[in-house]
């Protein structure tokens, strides 16, 4: 079962069977990007085609090592030259190709394995929300009049709100007249509750509050 189908000339029984068996994992790959993420339509496609294509071009190849040099120098430029995804972006193009691989060496049970296999870990990783506590922090920006201290302001609010609490930094603005105060807070809820920020501008005098997600880069 985990044997190449493709002995020592390709047929096309075998070749149709490869790539048929490349277009169903590159759709059901695509459906699997889906889960419980955003996708654009363009991605989803690419997704889908990529076995294909990686498959015809191994079969091409057929183990020259110049030709396979070459092959890795072009996916190497299109990488390059593509805008960065986020890491479960970048994990689904390393997966529809290792499909590709696979399917182009024959390898289609070994394929199938492989994909129940890791379509079956993400999607317990996802139910379970593995990692999903980031989902609670947030980036605070607070603005208090130049009279009021900024230090321990606001810390009995944050004790009963927040899990923790980073201080980030200090600015001035609106010539001075002012002070922006940023944080990092972790809430102890997933959602930032109205009565939060009720207290936080009942205490800087319903003056700018900005709470959002923190910006961070995401990569594998």
């Amino acid at each position: 079962m985990l044997n190449s189908i493709i002995q020592t000339s390709l047929s096309i029984q075998v070749f149709l069977l490869c790539t048929a068996t490349s277009i169903i994992l590159g759709v059901l790959s695509a459906i699997l990007c889906k889960y419980k993420n955003r996708a654009t339509q363009s991605f989803l496609i690419t997704i889908a085609m990529l076995p294909v294509i990686v498959q015809l071009i191994i079969m091409l190849v057929n183990g020259n090592l110049g030709a396979g040099v070459a092959v890795a120098g072009a996916f190497s430029l299109v990488r390059f030259r593509s805008a960065p995804g986020n890491g479960r972006e970048i994990t689904a193009i390393f997966m529809a190709m290792t499909l590709g691989l696979a399917t182009g060496m024959g390898y289609i049970g070994l394929a199938v394995i492989f994909f129940i296999v890791v379509a079956a870990f993400q999607i317990v990783m996802c139910t379970i929300n593995f990692g999903d506590e980031d989902n609670c922090v947030r980036d605070l920006r607070v603005t208090i009049p130049e009279d009021l201290d900024y230090e321990g302001i606001f810390d009995d609010i944050f004790e009963r709100f927040t899990k923790s609490v980073k201080f980030e930094s200090v600015k001035t603005t609106n010539l001075g007249t002012l002070y922006e105060v940023r944080y990092t807070v972790t809430m102890k809820q997933d959602i930032v509750p109205k009565e939060f920020l009720d207290e936080i501008r009942t205490r800087n005098g319903n003056l700018n509050i900005v709470c959002g997600q923190v910006q961070t880069k995401d990569a594998l």
